[in-house]
């Protein structure tokens, strides 16, 4: 018998047998595949994160003004391109965008170390580098929670999204610490080189995947049907659906704005999240030289302060599953909002002695469990009431939104801070903040199940 053969008939009979044990999600093998190489590849994006400026300030001897051109670079691709990524990618079928993405993406940055060692590495090479992975980006991040939605039925759904962001939060705690070891040890350009190949792991995990995905231009009759289960995934399409015939570019992202924008649920989200972003936004300016300069932190005890948000990320996520089905979808989803929000006014309080200060700020931190079971509601909501042939523009839509915030945000932080103070600016910002859980409230999530 071939070797191959007889290995891959081994490695399903363990699979087999471990699924036997397993509940749920972790029963889908395809599933596991998607986790396994997202997980990895958002370690390498933290590190990546980290490495990029590291490169242009150690290698190039950057300047202030260059590092804000680089920081730009990343965002820029999102507003012009986040509308027609997201018509594009309802169009296709959405895991070769991912594998493409994820190709690319490792081809960008794959690229800095080798113009390092071949000693040609400049600093308008590291722009065009943020550039082209920010722009694959947002495609990748366009197709992949629409395409989660055909892996798993619709009420495993959070479980699902609760495990992908449990690993997330875990890379979140070691992926900035091993990122400045790496650096350190190995250099920049080194630690951008692993990013790459967490890219690769991820393009050779979502190949793996057997499971055959629907065509998104199947019509929302087809799709509902779908979702009851009436209709098996690797059905071949009707023939009205096969000449089916695509429509013009704009007006497909003009559909997309309108179901983001028109339905009362999801305009309140994507408000929500566009509020909720503005004011972090205004945090992310003014809160590093509030610790550093008004509270006398040291840096060190900074990063310790950072990482309880990851651990408590962490706790969310493991205890989402638990909350939805003790308290209901639409009570936690207005619910943690409001504790997540609460917490942040622990920021701007913060001051008295330095272990008080401290205490306060690592406090607020606890707030990103109850924001983590918020997210992980909210996305399975979407992915659960959106029809699927929908959902890449939906993504699209608000992931423009959050850019557009998080560029107003950045400019009113830096113009508030330099004319009312560190402090009441933070103030500010969690007063906006604290307008996100009313835009919720006052939709139709309390009505959820």
């Amino acid at each position: 018998m071939d070797t191959r053969l007889t290995r891959l008939t081994f490695a399903r009979r363990v699979w087999r047998l471990a699924s036997r044990r397993l509940h749920g999600i972790w029963r889908r093998p395809d599933f596991f595949k998607l986790w396994v190489g997202q997980s990895v590849s958002v370690f390498g994006t933290l590190v990546s994160k980290v490495a990029l400026p590291m490169a242009a300030v150690l290698l190039l001897h950057a300047e202030p003004a260059q590092i804000a051109l680089l920081s730009a670079a990343t965002v820029a691709p999102g507003l012009a391109l986040g509308l027609f990524a997201g018509a594009i990618v309802d169009r296709l079928r959405r895991r070769p965008v991912m594998i493409v993405a994820d190709i690319g993406r490792a081809l960008a940055l794959g690229s800095v170390p080798l113009a390092a060692l071949l000693g040609r590495l400049t600093f308008a090479h590291l722009v065009v580098v943020a550039l082209l992975v920010s722009a694959l980006t947002v495609f990748f991040d366009s197709a992949y929670p629409a395409y989660l939605p055909s892996l798993l039925p619709r009420n495993e759904l959070a479980q699902g999204n609760s495990a992908i962001s449990a690993s997330f939060s875990v890379a979140e705690v070691a992926g900035f610490g091993v990122a400045g070891a790496l650096t350190q040890a190995l250099t920049a350009p080194v630690a951008i080189g692993v990013d790459a190949l967490t890219y690769i792991v991820s393009a050779l995990t979502l190949g793996l995947i057997r499971q055959p995905e629907r065509s998104p231009r199947a019509s929302v009759e087809t799709l509902e049907e779908h979702d009851e289960g009436q209709i098996d995934q690797g059905e071949t399409q009707s023939p009205a659906i096969q000449a089916h015939r695509p429509r013009q570019l704009l007006r497909e992202i003009a559909e997309g704005i309108r179901v983001a924008l028109g339905e009362p649920l999801p305009r309140a989200l994507i408000g929500s999240a566009s509020i909720s972003t503005l004011g972090g936004a205004l945090i992310d300016v003014v809160l590093l030289l509030f610790m550093l300069d008004e509270l006398h932190i040291a840096p060190a005890l900074v990063g310790i302060i950072w990482g309880v948000g990851g651990a408590t990320s962490f706790a969310g996520a493991l205890l989402a599953q638990w909350a939805l089905r003790r308290w209901g979808t639409g009570r936690m989803l207005i619910a943690s909002l409001w504790i997540a929000r609460a917490f942040t006014f622990l920021i701007p309080v913060a001051g008295g002695p330095l272990w008080l200060a401290v205490v306060l700020l690592a406090g607020q931190q606890l707030g990103d469990a109850a924001y983590t079971i918020y997210d992980i509601t909210q996305t399975s909501v979407l992915q659960a009431t959106i029809p699927s042939h929908l959902l890449g523009r939906l993504y699209a839509t608000l992931n423009v939104a959050i850019g557009i915030a998080t560029l107003a945000g950045l400019a009113l932080g830096a113009a508030l801070g330099q004319r009312i103070g560190l402090r009441l600016t933070l103030f500010v910002a969690a007063g906006l903040m604290a307008l996100a859980p009313v835009l919720i409230t006052l939709s139709p999530a309390r009505r959820l199940k």
